[in-house]
């Protein structure tokens, strides 16, 4: 556990010191506070709410007031972890007035300590934007979920000559416009060592192999919620999702079975008192 709250200033410290930041996605008040009492230094609440928290197909559906909800409930379980939240879809893509708006409202409502952003130069601007209102910026390249459509489906970003060179422009820009650092999702490993040589923000990976300043995972994934789907990049580090599975097995078992509840789960009552009942 750390004692010491993780702050904007911290970002780019641990990339000069060579240290590695650690950070995982939390959607409600007692998986932060686990979170932050095992000592990750960030947590994103991400519009990945919408698959493990609402069971959409995909981030699209994702409002604000879904993100400003579940984003309060982390805050109340955060208290060294810096706070970051995304932006869900069209939060930020009609006006820079309305995005910074919405920026705003995370801060003020959900005490948030930055947001995120997807999008790499044609987001320059918004970015800008947001820092000059004084709320931190978070950038995010390669496979950006928003723009699952544009890209026809999850798919890695950055292998060909033009991809690579646009993720490049694309990390420089927004490192310009201000970004404390940028989340790199599913681009080739080699080229997220690139991008991270290039800036001075720290870069941080899911999917973007191991020279990432630091790297995210979607909690649900890490801790094996989910037995469906798990993307190549993830590494399952517990068996949760089997764990609660086993557990509500034995539970209705014992339910049924009479075993539960037993004497030590039960209250008493002297016998005095019920025979007055009757």
């Amino acid at each position: 556990m750390k004692d010491k709250k993780f702050t904007v200033r911290d970002f780019k410290a641990f990339k000069a010191r060579g240290e590695k930041i650690a950070m995982l996605t939390a959607y409600d008040y007692s998986m932060a506070k686990l979170l932050d009492d095992a000592g990750v230094d960030s947590l994103l609440v991400g519009d990945s709410l919408g698959m493990t928290m609402l069971g959409y197909e995909n981030t699209l559906q994702v409002t604000m007031e879904d993100m400003i909800h579940h984003t309060k409930a982390v805050r109340r379980g955060t208290k060294n972890a810096f706070l970051i939240a995304d932006m869900p879809f069209l939060s930020y893509h009609i006006t820079i007035e309305e995005a910074v708006r919405n920026a705003g409202r995370f801060v003020r409502e959900a005490l948030t300590d930055a947001v995120k952003v997807e999008g790499g130069v044609e987001m320059a601007e918004t970015i800008k934007a947001i820092v000059r209102a004084q709320i931190p910026v978070v950038a995010h390249i390669g496979l950006t979920p928003q723009s699952v459509n544009v890209f026809g489906g999850f798919k890695v970003q950055g292998k060909s000559l033009d991809q690579a060179k646009k993720l490049i422009e694309d990390a420089l820009a927004v490192q310009e416009a201000g970004a404390c650092a940028i989340v790199l999702e599913c681009i080739p490993a080699k080229l997220a060592k690139v991008i991270s040589e290039k800036l001075e923000i720290p870069t941080i990976g899911i999917g973007a192999g191991p020279d990432c300043d630091g790297q995210v995972l979607v909690i649900q994934d890490m801790i094996g919620m989910f037995k469906t789907f798990t993307p190549k990049f993830v590494k399952q580090f517990a068996s949760v999702g089997e764990q609660i599975e086993a557990a509500a097995e034995t539970y209705i078992r014992e339910i049924n079975s009479g075993a539960f509840p037993g004497p030590e789960h039960t209250f008493g009552i002297d016998d005095e008192v019920l025979e007055k009942l009757y």
